[in-house]
């Protein structure tokens, strides 16, 4: 007779496979940067005010480094599951799927052809994904008023610029999972309480929490939270299960430059969390996923994985 937690690991080997879709989002001084294809005049600019000319060099910015998202194809695929990876960086998202023995989809998520496109091509490599982790945010930072030194008077952050993260946030993350219910729907379910597969959203603690500059960000990802349960509710009836991570401060790539660049502020991050006094491990928000994927019963729920913390002003 099987252990409950041998079980529990059963479920993760339904001869199915998941979608990572794996966009990274930089973060140096508690403000958004978005580091997507489309996003990276904006990160060149930044980079330029730091005296990093050369900001193509800066890998870690990018989708492909992400070690959030990376652990999580490692946990997912080390149970068995065959995985497919959504990413805009395609020379690594490449290297990495043959590591791991999965498929690579050049995806856009901002591009509903691009989307769809991607997810022919993981469904033709590995049939009907059942797990779908969805990481990817395409987002922007600013007040909503703040003093302009070119004028001297104020300015107010675009209405676009909020519509843009709004499109990269919320509408991203509805048009991937709804493309990816459409298709569980018809699959045969999986086990006795006729589940068919579950979506797993990356919310923010700025969804709950949101610092200044963060309007377009936060408000995004608080939309993001607001959608999970009704969607859970729409999907009941197929056997759909829908739940949100919303992460606090983790140890990524972009946090590990600040390490680089100013080891006393990246200290204090880590002090800042309550309990452990340290940043989030990728490792942990990945057997975070593993266990909304074993466990049926967690549905329409938002799981902060932060330390207690809980975010100032700025």
């Amino acid at each position: 007779m099987n252990t409950p937690l041998e079980e529990a690991r059963g479920r993760l080997r339904w001869g199915i496979y998941g979608v990572l879709i794996a966009l990274a989002v930089g973060n140096m001084t508690g403000r958004i940067l978005a580091v997507n294809s489309v996003d990276r005049v904006r990160l060149e600019d930044h980079l330029k005010k730091q005296g990093r000319e050369n900001w193509q060099q800066t890998r870690p910015f990018l989708s492909a480094n992400d070690r959030s998202r990376w652990a999580t194809v490692r946990a997912l695929a080390a149970q068995g599951v065959k995985v497919a990876i959504f990413d805009i960086s395609d020379e690594a998202g490449e290297a990495f799927a043959r590591e791991i023995g999965g498929v690579f989809c050049k995806v856009d998520i901002t591009d509903e052809d691009s989307v769809l496109a991607g997810f022919e091509k993981a469904r033709a490599a590995h049939g009907q994904e059942r797990v779908v982790v969805h990481c990817a945010v395409v987002a922007g930072g600013g007040k909503t008023v703040s003093f302009d030194k070119a004028t001297g008077g104020f300015k107010r952050t675009p209405t676009e610029q909020i519509a843009r993260s709004a499109e990269g946030v919320f509408t991203a993350s509805y048009r991937v999972a709804s493309i990816a219910a459409l298709g569980m729907a018809t699959a045969e379910p999986v086990n006795d309480d006729g589940e068919r597969g579950t979506i797993i959203f990356t919310s923010s603690a700025a969804s709950q929490d949101g610092q200044i500059g963060q309007v377009s960000y936060g408000g995004g990802k608080g939309a993001v939270n607001a959608m999970v349960l009704p969607m859970a509710r729409d999907l009941m009836d197929l056997g759909i299960r829908v739940n949100a991570i919303l992460p606090g401060t983790f140890a990524t790539p972009p946090m590990l430059k600040v390490k680089e660049m100013n080891e006393a502020v990246f200290d204090a991050l880590g002090k800042a969390v309550p309990f452990p006094k340290r940043l989030g491990k990728p490792e942990e928000f990945a057997s975070l996923v593993l266990e909304l994927v074993r466990n049926t019963y967690f549905n329409g729920q938002l799981i902060r994985l932060d330390g207690a913390i809980r975010m100032p002003p700025k």
